[in-house]
């Protein structure tokens, strides 16, 4: 592989390219099969896992502080509200409230 890359640094043209102009490159010349499928690998794996961290992340912290005076289902069901935060802000609370205040104001009586 060091054997490759030190070969096609010499081959390559003198001008700045990016990855994927490189890796085509790689692909046209068909005589660097290493650095072909290191190229391949690298673009098949993921930039970033942020969005899974980020979930994580804040089960971790909601565990932390409510971990003692909650049930576990309500538990989930705010982390699952906090990970799912671009849905949740679709939906129209107010109405949910109201709806929900109606239904105990009619227990009571």
């Amino acid at each position: 592989m060091i054997c490759e890359l030190s070969v096609m640094q010499f081959t390559l043209p003198d001008r700045t390219m990016s990855a994927v102009e490189i890796f085509h490159f790689v692909r046209e010349a068909d005589c660097y099969p290493n650095t072909s499928i290191a190229y391949q690998i690298l673009f098949t794996m993921p930039v970033t896992v942020a969005s899974a961290e980020r979930s994580f992340s804040k089960l971790k912290l909601l565990k932390n502080y409510l971990r003692s005076i909650m049930s576990r289902e309500r538990l989930n069901g705010l982390a699952t509200l906090c990970i799912e935060k671009q849905l949740l802000d679709e939906i129209d609370i107010d109405s949910i409230i109201d709806d929900f205040a109606c239904m105990n104001a009619r227990r009571k009586f």
